[in-house]
């Protein structure tokens, strides 16, 4: 049986962003951090992935496009990435709502997303964050 732990996500277009505060919860702040953002998807709900023990250095970067509903479709990871670590991110990031880009005038538009993300070690443990 593999030791599962649980992860977090930071990061959305390449863009990182510090935590809004040490009080919220790791997904609590990682929304917070993209409070007032226009002209990229914006997350409004996410989901931690279980990450397989073991990875701390690994970057899983996902690929998709947020559709004019806010969902994540067509989620893809390179095939060098360990299947059972890409499983896991890809099934978590799946569950994802965004508030959708807007056109200039004001309409919800498909926006592709390159979400990297670093599986790193910290003091409370396993967590994943984008950089």
């Amino acid at each position: 049986m593999k030791k599962q732990v649980i992860a977090s996500l930071f990061g959305l277009a390449l863009v990182a962003a510090p935590l809004a505060s040490a009080a919220k919860s790791t997904e609590e702040s990682y929304l917070a951090s993209y409070s007032g953002r226009s002209g990229i998807p914006v997350p409004v709900s996410v989901v931690s992935p279980k990450v397989p023990f073991g990875h701390a250095g690994t970057v899983v970067e996902v690929t998709f496009v947020v559709d004019e509903s806010g969902k994540p479709v067509g989620l893809e990871t390179p095939a060098t990435v360990d299947a059972d670590l890409a499983r896991e991110v890809v099934a978590a990031v799946a569950q994802w709502r965004f508030s959708p880009a807007r056109s200039v005038e004001g309409e919800p538009v498909a926006t592709k997303v390159v979400l990297p993300v670093h599986i790193k070690k910290s003091s409370g443990g396993w967590f994943a964050a984008g950089r």
